[in-house]
């Protein structure tokens, strides 16, 4: 099977790519403009962590500028180009690994770097996460995780496999931490608290001869440390990828 990239692109997209890569530069010439790209990029990020994505609007984010809609348009021509550059801006924070990094310590580092990203900025997560921006920074991350894995050994093919589950397990853990706290702030009750309001179950409801595995399970202490640490799952997850390594080398 070949493969080959496409040759044209609507006129939209190519509008989207250029934001991106070939952002308007202020003229030299008239008057100064009112605001600057950046600060429309920082007030949409400014709107979402109050409203969440679905909060986010052209009409919002001139109110926090104290501007018109329509002087808006002039700098973003929509919501889905600022979004774009609103996550291109996000991923610029990361601290990516360098490339004379072993690769374990490297893989490592770029998960939690991740994993910080999106509990910094949560609202990314609710965007398709298939459909990134063919931004500079998210394509800088991307080049990073892929330099790694590559250095390590692994062929093509597995360096986009162990990529994606890297990037799935991530993204899985953050918005499971941001969902976990979003709704202890709105119950007023931590994690321990919620499980040992529910104590009564175990007496009243669980059939040990339904759930026999749970049971065995329980018993043994196999729930006695709760949810397995971010970076113990992690780690248990390059153990993994470092056998691929191993059979890769031989």
């Amino acid at each position: 099977m070949t493969s080959s990239l496409p040759t044209s692109a609507p006129a939209d997209s190519e509008r989207r790519l250029a934001l991106l890569w070939d952002p308007p530069q202020p003229s030299a010439r008239g008057r100064r403009a009112r605001l600057s790209l950046d600060e429309v990029v920082d007030a949409g990020t400014a709107v979402v962590r109050e409203a969440g994505l679905d909060g986010l609007s052209m009409r919002k984010v001139a109110a926090h500028l104290g501007v018109g809609a329509m002087t808006l348009y002039t700098y973003v021509p929509g919501r889905t180009e600022l979004i774009d550059l609103m996550i291109d801006r996000a991923f610029a924070e990361l601290d990516l690994p360098v490339a004379d990094q072993a690769w374990r310590a490297a893989m490592s580092r770029y998960a939690r770097e991740h994993r910080d990203l999106y509990l910094r900025h949560p609202w990314i997560l609710q965007t398709n996460m298939w459909r990134l921006p063919l931004a500079p920074h998210v394509l800088d991350a991307e080049e990073a995780g892929l330099r790694v894995l590559v250095g390590a050994g692994l062929p093509a093919a597995q360096v986009v496999e162990v990529i994606g589950l890297v990037d799935t397990y991530v993204r899985g853990v953050a918005r499971a931490s941001v969902a976990e706290q979003s709704e202890g702030s709105e119950s007023g009750l931590s994690n321990d608290d919620y499980w040992e309001s529910m104590s009564t179950f175990w007496s009243t409801y669980f059939d040990p001869d339904r759930y026999p595995t749970m049971t065995r399970v329980w018993e043994a202490g196999g729930f006695d440390t709760g949810h397995a640490s971010f970076d113990a799952t992690l780690d248990r997850l390059l153990d993994g990828v470092e056998l691929a390594i191993d059979h890769a080398a031989a």
